[in-house]
């Protein structure tokens, strides 16, 4: 029977790179001399830690980690921007939180989305994927068109494992 799975996977050697040219630019431009502004990525926890004097240095360190991330093909969907945190003499943190997988609840909305498409397939959720198994691959690339027209979603969604 022909299924495929949807999953939502962020490459991290391609972040960790945009954060190191972010690092790179922060230190060669001339508004962030003699600033502590800084930003590094941590693989394990899958996290961004920023650091900045103000919110004006903040927001173009946002600003330049999007450009590079985008430069290099990652959909900036995957980023989850935490609660900016006051340090010492005005200092500000932050953490940016990289969506890997698929969580229940967006799992959840694909197989609503699927269903209410009255495409002949079955959706299943497998942990932080779903299965879509049907008849036919004309089925399931159909399914992959529709799923790539939901604007719903909040997520960029990967479809691999086509079996025929």
């Amino acid at each position: 029977m022909p299924s495929f799975d949807i999953v939502n996977e962020v490459n991290l050697q391609e972040v960790d790179n945009a954060v190191n040219q972010t690092v790179k630019e922060i230190s060669t431009r001339f508004d962030f001399r003699g600033s502590k502004s800084t930003i590094e990525f941590d693989k394990t926890e899958k996290k961004i830690k920023i650091l900045a004097d103000d919110e004006l240095k903040l927001r173009a360190i946002h600003q330049l980690l999007e450009q590079k991330l985008v430069k290099r093909s990652v959909d900036l969907r995957t980023l989850d921007y935490g609660k900016q945190i006051e340090g010492s003499g005005n200092a500000l943190r932050q953490e940016v939180t990289l969506k890997n997988g698929i969580d229940k609840e967006e799992a959840k909305k694909i197989v609503k989305l699927i269903k209410d498409s009255k495409i002949k397939v079955q959706a299943a959720i497998q942990d932080e994927q779903v299965r879509v198994t049907g008849k036919s691959i004309d089925d399931l690339q159909e399914t992959i068109r529709t799923l790539r027209a939901a604007t719903e979603i909040g997520l960029p969604l990967q479809f691999i494992n086509m079996r025929s």
